[in-house]
Formats: structure tokens, sequence, C-alpha cells
């Protein structure tokens, strides 16, 4: 028992002079002057849960950090109207980006980041 007190005693002792020596460290202030920009406008995907080339697209957008929004044409009646009314597609995937700015029917990097680059442009 007096082995097991003064193990615990020196593990605490240990413990305790790391935490202090971390409370000690200064971490810079985030400046706002060094956030980053925002790189890419606001991403709609319009899928559907079989689609290939709407996984695709997401993996990419997961891949390299771009937000975007998923819309189901399967689960969501609203984005499947949008889809075949506003947009006349009859297929998936369908972006958007911007606010209707760019309307891409189908996916491919290149034709995305292209897209993005011009709307940049603008």
């Amino acid at each position: 028992m007096r082995i097991l007190t003064t193990v615990l005693l020196a593990v605490a002792l240990v413990f305790g002079s790391f935490t202090a020596q971390a409370g000690e460290l200064q971490q810079s202030p985030i400046s706002p002057k060094s956030t980053p920009k925002l790189k890419y406008p606001k991403v709609v995907l319009y899928s559907a849960s079989w689609c290939p080339h709407c996984k695709a697209a997401k993996e990419y957008f997961t891949r390299n950090n771009i937000p975007f929004i998923n819309r189901d044409v399967e689960l969501d009646p609203a984005a499947m109207a949008e889809v075949t009314d506003k947009y006349k597609s009859q297929g998936v995937p369908l972006i958007v980006l911007g606010d209707d700015a760019v309307v891409l029917k189908g996916f491919s990097e290149a034709r995305f980041e292209k897209a993005v680059e011009k709307l940049k442009k603008k």
C-alpha cells in the first residue's frame, strides 16, 4: 500500500509539472487580417444516392474542404422540382455556384474549377 501511494504521488507531481509548463506557453492571437479569404462561392449540389458522379463530386468537395449544400432529389421533392423546372435538367449531378451565377450539369473537377475561376473574375 505504501508503494502504491508513493507511485501515485510521484505521478501526480510529474503530471502537475507538465500542466504547469503548458499553462505558461503563450499563443499568438488570431489576427482578422490573417484569416484566409473565402476561396469558393456558395456551392449547391443536387444529387441522388445511387449516382456515381454525384459521389465523385461529394468526395472532391470534401477532400478539398469546399463547403457545399447537398440536396438529394430522391428525398427532397422541392429539390427535384428545382432541378426539373428551374434549371431545366433531367439528370444529376447538377451543381449551382453562387446565386445561380453558374449552373453545371454533370461533374468534372476541371470544369468545376474553371467555373469557379470564371466566377471569381466577375
